[in-house]
């Protein structure tokens, strides 16, 4: 499969199998995480990788109306390890670097016949406290992983004309 592929095939996913996923692929999946590029190449972020049935239920608890994450067989919490960082252009690195580090493990789920779904909506505070993570530190993004029951239908995407402009902002 190639890159464009697995973009077009990439669906949130929010209702999985009852099935484990297998170490060398969760495996697979974290190494696009370590290899995506990063604010100065400082690779600011910790992946906490969450197996336990127990602890994915109680995170599922504190994600905001999206309590199918605990059916999901992981649960990847991406922390941002240096979240006052600001970057040259006044945008802060971390939701950045994270973005990109979750898109690349997305792809390579899709390569690799599985589905996520990235969350936004979670109870910060909660969340650190049931990993242990410290106060200074950031939960960016919780991501889960697991195989899909369905394929979700494709999403309607703007066409290519109403997002781009040449040379100059055209809005």
């Amino acid at each position: 499969m190639d890159v464009l592929e697995a973009i077009e095939k990439r669906r949130s996913v929010r209702v999985y199998q009852d099935k484990p996923i297998p170490e060398e692929k969760l495996r697979k999946i974290l190494e696009a995480a370590r290899l995506a590029p990063s604010a100065r190449n400082s690779q600011d972020y910790q992946l906490v990788v969450v197996k336990n049935e127990k602890m994915r239920k109680k995170i599922a608890s504190e994600a905001t109306s999206e309590s199918f994450i605990g059916a999901a067989p992981v649960i990847i919490a991406a922390v941002a390890l240096d979240p006052e960082f600001i970057m040259p252009g006044g945008i802060p690195a971390h939701p950045v670097d994270i973005a990109i580090a979750v898109d690349h493990m997305t792809l390579v789920a899709v390569e690799e016949g599985l589905g996520s779904c990235w969350i936004g909506a979670f109870k910060q505070g909660r969340i650190k406290e049931i990993l242990g993570i410290p106060d200074r530190y950031r939960v960016v993004v919780l991501l889960s992983l697991g195989y899909p029951v369905k394929s979700p239908g494709r999403k309607l995407r703007k066409p290519l004309k109403a997002i781009i402009s040449y040379d100059c902002f055209s809005k």
